[in-house]
């Protein structure tokens, strides 16, 4: 039972938690935080720009001494966006993930932004699918010595 994207989106939810390439990296920051998300989509005009990541924050913010308050997210927003469709995998992702070295995937579905899923959603799901081999091989061989018992 390979679990997708779109698995993982219906057991999480659909909400996407977003900001305005012209917003402060404060107010990016207080959504951030009044939602406890690591990172934001970033939209223009109702399309994907780019993300903005607390990693994002840090570096390009906080260590050049930039004031969150006056900087803008397309400041500091990552505009090259990869993104995968509802029907990879989580191993795909995880793969893509640890690759491109990102924590944050949006999922598009036929030119639609629909979601976004985490490292922890993908591991989460990655981690239950092996739970449920484990299971299954566990009952398989239960079931076998009580077979050869009788």
């Amino acid at each position: 039972m390979t679990k997708t994207v779109a698995s993982i989106l219906r057991g999480k939810g659909y909400r996407i938690h977003s900001v305005n390439a012209d917003a402060t990296v404060f107010e990016a920051l207080q959504v951030m935080a009044n939602n406890s998300v690591g990172a934001l989509l970033v939209m223009e005009s109702e399309k994907l720009a780019g993300i903005m990541s607390e990693r994002d924050y840090a570096r390009k913010v906080v260590l050049l001494g930039k004031s969150s308050k006056e900087a803008k997210v397309r400041e500091i927003m990552s505009d090259k966006v990869l993104f995968v469709h509802p029907h990879r995998t989580a191993e795909e992702c995880m793969a893509i993930m640890i690759n491109k070295r990102i924590r944050h995937l949006p999922v598009i579905d036929n030119n639609t932004l629909v979601g976004v899923i985490s490292i922890g959603d993908v591991v989460k799901a990655v981690l239950d699918e092996k739970t449920f081999v484990i299971e299954q091989l566990e009952e398989y061989i239960s079931g076998r010595k009580i077979a050869a018992e009788v």
